[in-house]
C-alpha cells in the first residue's frame, strides 16, 4: 500500500527526482500516455503539481527540489504528450488486438481497453481524442485503440496536439495560479490529486451507472475492426 501511495503522489515523484524534476514530469508524460505500462503513473495530479512546484515558496518545501521550469514545461510537456499518443497509436495500427492479447493481471485489464473503444464509438474519432486527455487509463488506452480501429494518422494527429496542448498547458497554469496564490499548497498536494483523480473518473463512473439502469453491461461490447473483421468507416473520415 505504501508502494501504491507513493506512486499516486505527486510530491514523491518529484522529491524523488530533485533536480531531474523538469526532465522527469517529462519523461513521466511521455510514459502515460504513450506506452501501455505508463497507465498507472500520475497525469493530471504531476502536471497540476509541476505547475505549483514551479514557485520558489512551493519548491523550498521539498529537500533538494529547485523550482520547475515552467516556460520549459509549457513548451515540452506537449510535444511529450503528443509524441506518446502518436506512438501509441502507431502500436495499436501496427499491431492491432495482438497489442492487448494478455491476461487480466492487477495492472492490467480487457476492460480498459473496451472502455476506450467504448469511448471512442460513442463520441467520434476526434472528440474521443481530447476528451480522452482527461480521463484517467483511456487517456493511455485510448490512443492505439484508435490506431487499431483505422483513424487516419493525420487526422490523429491533429486532435492529439489540440488535446495534448488543452490538457498539458492547463494543467500547469492552473497550478502556477494555485500555488501563487494558496499559502503553504505544498500541504494540499496530495488531498488535491485524489480530488483531480476523483473528478477525472466521474464520466467513467456516469457510463457504468447509465449503463446498468439500462440494463446493458458495464463493459461495452468492442466493436473495433479487429473484432468484426471490417475497418471502421467513421473513423476513417
Amino acid at each position: 500500500m505504501d508502494l501504491l501511495h507513493n506512486l499516486l503522489d505527486p510530491k514523491w515523484w518529484l522529491g524523488l527526482l530533485g533536480p531531474f524534476a523538469t526532465i522527469g514530469v517529462l519523461g513521466i508524460i511521455f510514459a502515460e500516455t504513450g506506452l501501455l505500462l505508463g497507465f498507472f503513473l500520475p497525469g493530471d495530479s504531476l502536471l497540476v503539481a509541476a505547475g505549483v512546484f514551479s514557485t520558489p515558496e512551493a519548491a523550498a518545501a521539498i529537500e533538494g527540489l529547485k523550482p520547475l521550469s515552467l516556460p520549459l514545461l509549457l513548451v515540452l510537456a506537449p510535444i511529450c504528450a503528443i509524441a506518446g499518443a502518436q506512438l501509441g497509436h502507431h502500436l495499436g495500427a501496427t499491431y492491432g488486438r495482438r497489442m492487448f492479447d494478455r491476461p487480466n493481471s492487477r495492472l492490467f485489464k480487457q476492460e480498459y481497453v473496451y472502455k476506450a473503444e467504448h469511448y471512442f464509438q460513442k463520441f467520434g474519432p476526434a472528440k474521443a481524442v481530447v476528451l480522452a486527455r482527461f480521463i484517467p487509463i483511456v487517456r493511455t488506452f485510448l490512443n492505439p485503440v484508435a490506431g487499431m480501429l483505422g483513424m487516419d494518422r493525420k487526422r490523429f494527429f491533429l486532435w492529439n496536439c489540440v488535446g495534448g496542448i488543452i490538457w498539458t498547458d492547463g494543467m500547469l497554469l492552473f497550478g502556477r495560479l494555485v500555488g501563487s496564490a494558496v499559502p503553504d499548497i505544498d500541504k494540499y498536494i496530495l488531498p488535491g490529486a485524489l480530488v483531480i483523480a476523483l473528478l477525472s473518473v466521474i464520466p467513467i463512473i456516469r457510463e457504468i451507472i447509465k449503463g446498468r439502469k439500462e440494463g446493458a453491461p458495464g463493459v461495452p461490447l468492442p466493436q473495433g475492426k479487429h473484432h468484426r473483421g471490417e475497418p471502421s468507416g467513421d473513423s476513417r473520415r
